[in-house]
């Protein structure tokens, strides 16, 4: 549901950690280093991820650089 939000933009999403009381994401493409990065977490991510996980922490990165080991979301 919200990687086809971020792609709509040319962003790309990488799932970096799935915790049982965290998920740790990373953007990309043209979200890396957009001021926009921050309104898209806020108000797009961090509620999505809370309607199934309301506990749930939400750490949202972006940047060039891809986190090892994360996973792009399509």
């Amino acid at each position: 549901m919200i990687a086809p939000l971020v792609r709509a933009d040319q962003g790309e999403l990488y799932i970096v950690a799935v915790e049982p009381d965290q998920i740790t994401l990373h953007l990309a493409g043209m979200c890396s280093g957009c001021p926009g990065a921050s309104l898209t977490t806020k108000s797009v991510i961090e509620p999505a991820v809370h309607a199934v996980a309301p506990s749930a922490r939400v750490v949202v990165t972006s940047g060039i650089r891809i986190p090892d080991g994360a996973s792009l979301v399509t």
